[in-house]
């Protein structure tokens, strides 16, 4: 069982608080988008174009399903994998300690620049974020056992917050 999993929206800094996570917790860290690319010999964008969101979907059902399951590293979740109810079950059935980086869409923008590399961001990409947020924000917190804002926060902050709270819990 991981010893922590962060999820939330694109550009609130899962994967970066997931290696400062690590570094503090002295353990490995998970991507799991990255291991979606290296499993697939594709990006995550190449994914979308070539193969469609729902092929995505099911590849990256399987591999958090797997690294939720076998490891015992931070992970850091992509943004959209909660969104199946198989991972967000796992999630609960687990009790494993599940960290919702919160961010606001003014510091998220920046972070991602709202580029091709974000396949489902690429039209009208603050209105696509913040229709992402709507439907996303409640499996969010509702799956959350700690929340914490990234907003102007540094990487290092934030997972020593977050350290903090497992301390605690653990």
């Amino acid at each position: 069982m991981p010893r922590a999993v962060l999820i939330g929206p694109p550009g609130a800094g899962k994967s970066s608080v997931a290696r400062q996570l690590g570094r503090i917790l002295d353990c490995q860290v998970v991507d799991t988008d990255s291991v979606i690319e290296k499993k697939s010999g594709k990006t995550i964008s190449e994914i979308f174009v070539e193969d469609g969101e729902a092929k995505f979907r099911e590849i990256e059902r399987e591999v958090v399903l797997d690294e939720i399951k076998n490891n015992e590293s931070v992970l850091a979740l992509g943004g959209g994998s909660v969104l199946n109810a198989e991972v967000a079950q796992s999630l609960r059935d687990n009790s494993v300690p599940v960290i919702y980086l919160e961010v606001s869409i003014s510091q998220a923008a920046p972070r991602v620049g709202f580029n091709k590399d974000r396949p489902l961001l690429t039209m009208n990409p603050r209105q696509q974020w913040l229709a992402l947020m709507e439907v996303r924000r409640p499996i969010y917190e509702g799956l959350a056992s700690f929340k914490v804002n990234t907003d102007n926060r540094k990487p290092a902050e934030v997972a020593a917050e977050i350290a903090g709270f497992l301390g605690a819990v653990l």
